[in-house]
Formats: structure tokens, sequence, C-alpha cells
């Protein structure tokens, strides 16, 4: 008897679901939890579903480090909330040379671009002297106050754990968690503008003497086609690491991907087709509707 209700046991315990471990510090929805989450390079990582705003996959979320060009998405926001024409063309100046991180640019001193060009650049291709002179001529008082402004739109959108010191992201003191990085895309794929700009894959424009650039998307996602992409930015400074945002539909649902400080540009991306392939291999765990 004693044997039998042994081997029953031992039935039973065979026939339950192993529940994979997650990696170390790593948090996952709770329908999720029976399947092995994938080990990522990012230190930083956040998965929200954008409907529900239920965090799938979160690591370090509300650990605050330098942001890079992800500021730029702010910067487009300010922009664009006030309400300068985007027709009116602005100059690329001295002022605009990168004289904290020594970075160049194919932007030369004296190319005029209208600010809706010089949007398109900044957000696309991640153009510092762009997103620099559409900060410096956008309000009286130049760039200090289109900073403010940036602080200020921080605050209204619960991004407590933010602030912006310049409107590039080269100055690493730009700074915020992958919560409050969650919030700011969600805000910023409100606007047209930031959609399509930051979802375009080439550009090309006429620069001083009449020389051709060509531009093309910093996200190789957007280059490759294969996602179905709402908003998106990437960033890197050395002290940020390589890093992504994007809002992008999986299955049926609009997820917020937050990525931050991946080693590699490569890394960045292979831990979002990662997550991407983890969501598709359990649709019926976590896909609403």
């Amino acid at each position: 008897m004693i044997k039998k209700i042994a081997s029953l046991l031992v039935s039973a315990a065979l026939a339950m679901p192993v529940l994979a471990a997650s990696p170390q510090g790593v948090l996952v929805a709770s329908e999720m939890s029976g399947y092995t989450a994938p080990r990522l390079n990012s230190h930083s990582v956040l998965i929200l579903n954008g409907l529900t705003g239920e965090a799938l996959y979160e690591k370090n979320a509300h650990q605050r480090m330098p942001i890079a060009s992800i500021s730029k998405l702010m910067t487009a926001m300010v922009l664009l909330d006030s309400g300068v024409s985007l027709d009116q063309q602005v100059t690329v100046s001295d002022a605009e040379i990168d004289r904290l991180k020594h970075t160049t640019s194919r932007l030369a001193v004296g190319t005029t671009l209208s600010r809706q060009e010089m949007l398109l650049l900044a957000l696309m291709s991640s153009e510092n002297r762009a997103a620099a002179t559409l900060a410096r001529t956008t309000f009286t008082g130049g760039t200090s106050i289109f900073v403010e402004r940036m602080n200020h739109k921080a605050q209204s959108l619960g991004m407590t754990e933010t602030i912006f010191h310049d409107p590039t992201g080269l100055d690493v003191r730009n700074t915020s968690t992958a919560a409050d990085l969650a919030k700011m895309v969600q805000a910023a794929q409100k606007y047209p503008l930031i959609r399509e700009f930051t979802t375009t894959e080439r550009h090309q424009i006429l620069s001083v003497r009449n020389r051709v650039l060509q531009y093309k998307n910093s996200n190789a996602l957007v280059r490759e086609g294969d996602w179905d992409i709402a908003v998106q930015k990437t960033g890197y400074i050395q002290e940020a690491g390589r890093c992504m945002v994007l809002q992008a539909v999986v299955g049926s649902q609009p997820l917020i991907f937050v990525l931050l400080d991946a080693g590699a540009s490569s890394a960045r991306v292979n831990d979002a087709k990662n997550i991407k392939i983890w969501l598709e291999s359990h649709p019926g765990s976590w896909l609403a509707g």
C-alpha cells in the first residue's frame, strides 16, 4: 500500500509542469513564469504590454543610468509642443560643435535646413548637431530654456527618476530609468511626426557647397524591415552603453521595449529579438484578446 501511494505521488509530480527559474534579478509576468526567460545582455530591461501596462519582463527597471541619445525623444516632443514653424530654416553654428565628447558630425557649420528636416535627422540618424540646433533656435533664451522645458515635460509625464542637462544626450548627466523611459515612449508615440521620423529608413540632404549627404536609420531593426515598429530611438555614449527604446506590435499587442547599457549594437538588437521570440513561442500565456 505504501509503495502504491509513493508511486502515485511520483507520477503526480512528474505530471506537473516544471517552473523554469528566471535569470538572477529578472522578474517576469506570472503567466510567463513557467517558461525559461531569456538571458539578455542589456543591464536594464523593461518590456511592457502597451495596452494593459503589465510588465512582461524586467531587470533593474528602476536603476538610474545615462540614457545618451534616447534623450532626443524628449527634445522632439518639446520642439513639437512649442508650436514653432517647422518650415523655418535654421543654421548650424559654432555653438553646435561638440566640445564635451568631441564627437564629429557631417552637418558642417553653416548648413541650413528646415526645422522639420533637422528633426528628421535627429530622430532617424541621431544627428547631434541637428538636435542642438533645434534646441538653440526654438525659444528666446536658447538652449538653457529648452532644457528647462525638457525637464518640465518629464515631470508632467510622471518621470520622477529622470533629469536632462542637454538636448542631445552627449551629457552623461542625462539620466533616467527603464520605468521612466517606458512612459516617455508611450508619450512620444502619440506624435505622428515622431512616429514617422523615427521609422524612416533613409534620407538625403543638400549640405554646404551643394554636397549631397546620405543618412540612414541608426536602428538595425528598422533597416531590416521585419518588425512592425511604431516609434523607436537608439542611443550610445561610452558611459551609457548601447541603448534602445521602441514600441512594436508583437502578436496583436503593442509592446514597449526599453533596453539600456548593452555591450554592443548587435547586443541590444539581439536582446529585442530574443524577447520577441520568447513571447511568440508562448502566445497563449500572455497574449490578450
